[in-house]
């Protein structure tokens, strides 16, 4: 039989997760004996062996691997339908729009602005703005915890989502002010690449994991901004999310860099009315070229 339940889909991530029965049965808080019946149940049935056992302990097998992707896809998506059931019947009319702190501050700005315009004669629908960290924006869509998200293109995870381009910009580099390179007009790629002293800082990508390279790795925009300050690193960004900078910080053009592309995101099988209504507001701004 292929039937699979979320419960014991939800003891084998935890399992995947802790390879440890101990600590897996602790977590979902219930004894080990039956926490290992279930698994070794939900093997049989599939006729698959899903986790390696011996004296050093628990590893995940070939077939178990994609199990634990699958059953992480499968909860993440009866979560999210459980929230968006939840928020449908709700008397409460509102939206929640996810975005990454400290980028795009005066578009989403415009963006509110102009859909309580739009609807504000007949009671303009609640935007709930929910502030995220790197690329947090597609998991919130995907488990019903955000209805739409303002996401970059070609930086975010678009797949699976209906999009809206909002607008297209160059990058610039954010270096500390007393640096040589501040004074300059423009620079390249190559130019921030020569200069040993000042690294490009490091975001971890959709995975959580980050790339290789001699810059720090950076958790957040308070971070960046004192490092930069400090003269240990620089940064990358669009010319748009500029409105974090410090005085000590000075933001250069960069001519060869790829432009970024801020779409309005949202899940491709959304029904939702108050979805569609923010999408026509963004539309309707860039198809008569009110600047966003």
């Amino acid at each position: 039989m292929d039937t699979l339940e979320t419960r014991e889909l939800r003891y084998f991530v935890a399992v995947a997760e802790e390879l440890h029965f101990s600590r897996a049965a602790e977590r979902l808080g219930i004894a080990q004996p039956p926490l290992s019946r279930a698994i070794q149940q939900l093997e049989r049935r599939l006729g698959v062996t899903l986790l390696e056992r011996d004296r050093r302990g628990v590893a995940l097998t070939g077939a178990g691997q994609v199990l634990l992707d699958e059953a992480r896809a499968i909860l993440d998506g009866a979560a999210a339908a459980a929230r968006r059931t939840r928020r449908a019947a709700s008397t409460t009319t509102k939206l929640v729009l996810a975005t990454k702190a400290g980028a795009n501050h005066e578009l989403l700005q415009r963006l509110l602005d102009a859909h309580t315009a739009e609807v504000g004669a007949v009671g303009a629908v609640e935007i709930e703005v929910l502030l995220c960290g790197m690329g947090d924006q597609a998991r919130m869509l995907r488990d019903g915890r955000a209805d739409v998200a303002l996401m970059q293109r070609p930086f975010d995870a678009l797949a699976g989502f209906d999009t809206e381009d909002l607008l297209t910009e160059q990058q610039v580099a954010v270096l500390p002010a007393g640096h040589p390179l501040a004074a300059r007009t423009s620079l390249t790629m190559a130019d921030i690449a020569a200069v040993p002293d000042l690294p490009v800082a490091r975001w971890p990508r959709q995975d959580g994991i980050y790339e290789p390279g001699p810059g720090p790795e950076i958790h957040d925009l308070s971070q960046l901004a004192q490092l930069i300050a400090l003269g240990h690193t620089s940064a990358v960004i669009c010319a748009s999310s500029r409105s974090w900078l410090w005085s000590s910080h000075v933001a250069v053009p960069l001519t060869d860099a790829p432009h970024v592309t801020t779409v309005l995101a949202w899940a491709a099988h959304s029904r939702s009315r108050a979805v569609a209504g923010l999408v026509r507001t963004a539309a309707g701004l860039v198809r008569t070229g009110a600047r966003l």
